[in-house]
């Protein structure tokens, strides 16, 4: 009986230790996802907003615009190449204040604050801050890529 109810035991200690380790491993991959998102903020303040977009949009990713859905990597490109999003003088950057991932660690997601600026030819700049919200997907080599933005 001492037997049976020590094994009981243990088992109860195992499902308890599993239990923090998802919540570890949840912590970890939240803590991707910020870097990546920070990685892909900093991108786009260096080498420029088109660039960023795409080094970190999957294939299937959807941004939407206005009342507009551009979908797909390719329409992203057209998208952002085509206009004052690659102009030198336009500026964005972001900083998640949220981030929340799948108990699987498929998807997570971020929000948080965005600063635009614009320059136009008479020097003047106006800016436009709000809120963002990205959905990430875990691609098979492990780095996450935005889906949704």
């Amino acid at each position: 009986m001492k037997t049976i109810g020590l094994l009981g035991l243990l088992g109860l200690l195992c499902c308890g230790c599993g239990e923090q380790a998802s919540e570890d491993k949840r912590g970890d991959w939240e803590a991707e996802i910020v870097e990546t998102e920070r990685a892909f903020s900093k991108m786009a303040g260096e080498v420029g907003i088109p660039e960023a977009f795409l080094e970190y949009a999957a294939e299937e990713a959807v941004l939407m615009r206005g009342n507009s859905l551009i979908k797909g990597k390719e329409a992203i490109s057209q998208h952002l190449n085509n206009g004052a999003l690659s102009d030198s003088t336009t500026r964005l950057s972001w900083e998640p204040d949220f981030v929340s991932v799948s108990a699987s660690g498929d998807l997570g997601y971020t929000y948080g604050q965005y600063v635009f600026s614009m320059t136009n030819s008479l020097g003047q700049t106006r800016t436009q801050e709000g809120i963002f919200h990205t959905v990430w997907k875990r691609q098979p080599d492990g780095s996450w890529r935005f889906v949704w933005d």
